[in-house]
C-alpha cells in the first residue's frame, strides 16, 4: 500500500525505510552519547563516595576493648583525625596501620591479640569522614598529607624501636607514599595494587582513566622506598588480583618478599595461618633493641 503523501510512480517500501534509517541512527547515537556523558559526570563527581565509603560514628561514641588503649585526636587543616593506640606492657616496636577504604577503626581492630603476641604497639587512625574523624576527603594530596600528619603525631615516641608502616588494600598506596619520606624499618603491603588507575580500568573499562582524581600510582613510586618490603596477597583475590603484587615487585629496588596465600580472597587473607605466621616471624625478626617502655606511657 502506498503511504499518504507518497509521490506518484513506482513505490518501494524498503527504499523508504532505508531512507529513514540515518535519522533514526543519529537520534539513537545522540541519546547514547548523552547517557554516556551523563554516566561519566556521575562517576567524576561521586568518586569520593565510591572510593571512600567510610562508616562514620556518632561524635559521642565510646570505644570499648578488652585490652588497654588510648584515643588520640590528630589536627589536620580543616578537620581532626581520630586515632587509637594499643600499647603493650613492654613494646618491641610500632605498627603504623593504614586501613582499607571501608569501615572505620572499630571494624579494623578485630585482631588485637596478634599484636600482643608479637609485642608491638598498634596505631590506627580514620580518614576524614570515617569513624569519629571530621571533615571529608577532597583530594589525593590532602589524603597523603593527613597520613603524614598521623605518622608525625606518633612516630617520635618510638624513636628507639622499629616502626612498621602497614597498608591494607586502599591503604597500601598511601603506605608506599609515606614510606618514601619517613623512617620505616619495614613496609607491609597487604593486597596492594600497582595503581588505582589499573583497578579502575578493570572495573570501569568504558570510562577514561583521566577522570580518576585519585590515581594512587604505587608502582611509579615504590622504587623510591628504601625500607624492606613485605607483600602479602591471596590467590583468590578478585578485587585486586595477585598479579598486582608481581607488578610491584618488578618495580621495587629495596629487598622485597612476597607471601602468596593460597585460597585467600581480598577480605579474608588475615584469617589464614600462613599470613599470621609469616607476618609474626617477620616482625619478631626485626633488629630491635631490648623491649622498652613506650615514651607515651
Amino acid at each position: 500500500m502506498r503511504p499518504p503523501g507518497c509521490p506518484a510512480g513506482p513505490y518501494n517500501a524498503t527504499a523508504v525505510r532505508l531512507s529513514q534509517l540515518p535519522t533514526a541512527l543519529i537520534l539513537l547515537a545522540a541519546v547514547a552519547a548523552v547517557l554516556y556523558l551523563g554516566a561519566l559526570l556521575v562517576l567524576f563527581f561521586t568518586q569520593e563516595r565510591v572510593l571512600f565509603p567510610g562508616a562514620p560514628l556518632p561524635a559521642g561514641h565510646v570505644f570499648r576493648f578488652d585490652v588497654p588503649f588510648d584515643e588520640m585526636r590528630v589536627a589536620v587543616p580543616g578537620a581532626t583525625l581520630d586515632a587509637l593506640r594499643f600499647p603493650q606492657p613492654r613494646t618491641r616496636g610500632l605498627v603504623f596501620f593504614i586501613h582499607g577504604n571501608a569501615g572505620n577503626v572499630q571494624t579494623w581492630t578485630t585482631g588485637l591479640d596478634f599484636y600482643r603476641r608479637v609485642g608491638y604497639d598498634l596505631f590506627i587512625f580514620d580518614f576524614r569522614g570515617y569513624g569519629r574523624s571530621t571533615g571529608r576527603i577532597e583530594s589525593e594530596t590532602q589524603l597523603n598529607a593527613d597520613v603524614r600528619a598521623a605518622y608525625d603525631a606518633i612516630a617520635p615516641a618510638y624513636a628507639n624501636v622499629p616502626i612498621v608502616v602497614y597498608g591494607r588494600s586502599l591503604g597500601t598506596g598511601l603506605a608506599v607514599e609515606l614510606a618514601r619520606h619517613v623512617r620505616a624499618d619495614l613496609v607491609v603491603l597487604v593486597t596492594p595494587y600497582s595503581s588505582m588507575e589499573a583497578i579502575a580500568r578493570r572495573i570501569y573499562p568504558w570510562a577514561p582513566v583521566k577522570l580518576l582524581r585519585y590515581p594512587l600510582r604505587t608502582a611509579a613510586i615504590i622504587g623510591q622506598v628504601k625500607a624492606p618490603l613485605m607483600l602479602l596477597h591471596g590467590t583468590r583475590d578478585l578485587l585486586i588480583p595477585h598479579d598486582e603484587s608481581l607488578a610491584l615487585m618488578a618495580r621495587a629496588t629495596a629487598p622485597v618478599e612476597l607471601v602468596t596465600v593460597e585460597g585467600a580472597s581480598h577480605n579474608d587473607i588475615h584469617e589464614f595461618p600462613v599470613y599470621v605466621e609469616r607476618l609474626a616471624a617477620r616482625l619478631q625478626a626485626l633488629d630491635a633493641p631490648a623491649p622498652a617502655e613506650s615514651a607515651l606511657r
